[in-house]
């Protein structure tokens, strides 16, 4: 990779991310948590994030992934048969099918009931994310099943927060 490029993303990550959440499991997975970081980097977002308490594999060859998006509720409320229910859909500010959504987001792969993912999408910038929420799904996104990649239950959830 570019030495430049790699200079450029440690000099970012020693800053304070531009928006970030806090993750938290519903009441039948209160060992999730984690944290959500958004950071501006070239026309888009690269984002961290990095979880625990996480359900483990039950298979014995391989990890479990989960479908992992940001939603367009302002919060993480619910009720009692769905907890995050008032996260709402897919954030999606173009129209887009799934999984062209701003908020559709690659899956978490479960280690040993952690999750570490960076990647980078042009699809948003961190202000943009800021006031939704961020939601990790029991099961992992299709990538083909329209609206939302048939990923199961909400199991977590955060709000996007922004600097003050």
């Amino acid at each position: 990779m570019n030495k430049v490029l790699n200079e450029s993303i440690v000099i970012l990550l020693k800053q304070e991310p531009e928006a970030w959440a806090k993750v938290q499991g519903a009441p039948s997975y209160p060992g999730i948590q984690g944290e959500i970081m958004f950071y501006p980097l070239w026309r888009g977002t690269l984002v961290i994030a990095t979880v625990s308490g996480l359900p483990k594999g039950e298979k014995p060859c391989g990890e479990k992934f989960f479908g992992f998006h940001i939603h367009e509720g302002s919060t993480c409320s619910g009720n009692e048969n769905e907890p995050f229910a008032d996260t709402k859909s897919h954030w999606n500010p173009n129209g887009c099918e799934h999984p062209e959504h701003a908020g559709d987001l690659p899956p978490l792969m479960e280690n040993e009931g952690y999750a570490l993912s960076i990647f980078y999408t042009d699809r948003f910038y961190p202000e943009e994310a800021v006031g939704r929420t961020v939601v990790i799904h029991s099961m992992a996104d299709d990538f083909h099943s329209q609206p939302s990649g048939d990923s199961g239950e909400k199991i977590a959830c955060g709000m996007i927060k922004g600097k003050e």
